[in-house]
C-alpha cells in the first residue's frame, strides 16, 4: 500500500515536494536531500505529518 507524503525543508520549513512511499516496507519518516527554492540550496527535506 502506497501513501502520499509531503516533504518539508528542514531549514526554512517550507513544504516544497510530494512523494509516495510504501508503508509496509518503510515505517520511518522519509528523508531526502533536495533543492529548496526558498533557501536557494540543497537541504534535507523530511516527511511531515
Amino acid at each position: 500500500m502506497r501513501k502520499k507524503v509531503i516533504l518539508a525543508c528542514e531549514e526554512c520549513l517550507s513544504r516544497n515536494y510530494t512523494s509516495n512511499k510504501n508503508t509496509h516496507n518503510d515505517r520511518e519518516r522519509l528523508e531526502i536531500k533536495k533543492f529548496c527554492k526558498k533557501c536557494g540550496k540543497h537541504t534535507i527535506h523530511k516527511e511531515t505529518k
